[in-house]
């Protein structure tokens, strides 16, 4: 087992399938973790799967650390009550708000600065689209970030486990206030949500056939509107006054597009469309690239395989066979035909003689 930096027990408080995940990663380490959920099935769950053993009422726990992994709504009031229960631990919140739970939690304990010196507020930017404990991962931090919002009151040891939970979870740490933290992921995390549920719902009343042409583009664009919408409503509640901000330029882009668009040849219309999509290519090239480094243009083949077991596999040995690393990859398929199309993105002077060697390999490359 790799070494940690956390000795433990750890008390997870919540057996989704953050608290389930972190469990299962704590766990692939050794270390004792015990889970907690108000569901007792949920929790039942947890422990199934490895995620720690079944919190017992009953046992005298002295927890290193307690991580309170309820829904946002609630999740102050399980930090207080876990911050007085262990007097001796560490207690951290992986919700995806900040402000309001640090709000909230100062009024429920006051101005006890002893209590809230061992709480320092976290927020793992890891997820899927399925939640409970069934879908949990160990390695769903894996190089993710992982931002700890530390308070004035918070002490130096606390964040220093809090520090470590990351960690030891592979996780990459980042520091915000939880001002700062709240604006960032209002528009990195809860603005897309949004705008994906919005088009994913103008699909509820389109023709199956019109569907039948839908390709990569508008799925990537919804994938995220699969979501679980009790937890959203919770996040977006809390963290209004940031999203509104954003959301109101985006009602200024929209109201400008559709002007545009009521006389699409009237002078000027087409410069200003394109302005518009210039905007978004610049919006774009600032999302950091691969390892988080500065967006890199990479350039777009797609070969057609046979839509059978390890045709892909096969592919991509023979593109490490030729020597070019695949910087990213897409799964589609033809309609109608039994032929799958795989988009690969390589580094512009690979792509020639890529294109080359696959052809002279019987690969259908298109360009």
């Amino acid at each position: 087992m790799n070494p940690t930096h956390l000795v433990g027990p750890v008390l997870v408080l919540g057996s989704g399938l953050l608290g389930a995940s972190i469990g299962l990663g704590l766990r692939a380490h050794g270390i004792d973790v015990v889970v907690s959920d108000p569901s007792p099935s949920a929790q039942a769950v947890a422990v199934d799967i490895g995620a720690g053993r079944a919190f017992d009422a009953a046992e005298q726990l002295h927890p290193e650390l307690v991580v309170v992994a309820a829904p946002p709504d609630v999740t102050a009031q399980v930090v207080a009550g876990a911050l007085q229960r262990y007097p001796d631990a560490v207690v951290v919140d992986i919700a995806s708000v900040k402000v309001a739970i640090a709000a909230e939690l100062a009024q429920i304990l006051g101005a006890d600065n002893e209590l809230l010196s061992r709480y320092v507020g976290t927020h793992p930017m890891a997820g899927r689209e399925r939640s409970g404990p069934v879908a949990a991962r160990g390695e769903l931090f894996n190089a993710m970030p992982w931002v700890l919002c530390a308070s004035p009151a918070s002490s130096k040891h606390a964040v220093k486990v809090a520090h470590s939970l990351a960690i030891d979870l592979n996780a990459v740490v980042f520091r915000f206030n939880p001002d700062e933290h709240d604006a960032a992921v209002a528009l990195v995390s809860h603005l897309p949500q949004v705008m994906s549920s919005l088009v994913a719902s103008r699909l509820q009343e389109t023709p199956a056939h019109a569907l039948s042409l839908a390709g990569n583009g508008l799925r990537d664009v919804t994938r995220i509107a699969a979501s679980d919408p009790a937890l959203w409503v919770q996040i977006l509640g809390a963290n209004a006054p940031k999203l509104l901000e954003i959301m109101q330029g985006v009602r200024a882009d929209l109201d400008r597009l559709i002007n545009t668009l009521s006389a699409p040849t009237a002078p000027g219309a087409r410069l200003d469309l394109a302005q518009l999509m210039a905007e978004g290519n610049a919006g774009q090239m600032r999302v950091p690239g691969k390892h988080g480094g500065p967006a890199q243009q990479y350039t777009w083949l797609t070969v057609l395989v046979d839509d059978k077991p390890g045709q892909i596999a096969h592919l991509l040995t023979e593109i490490g066979a030729i020597g070019v690393n695949v910087e990213d990859l897409r799964l589609d398929h033809s309609a109608g035909l039994q032929v799958g199309m795989v988009e690969l993105s390589v580094v512009p002077a690979k792509r020639a003689a890529l294109v080359e060697e696959l052809t002279e390999r019987g690969w259908k490359v298109i360009l």
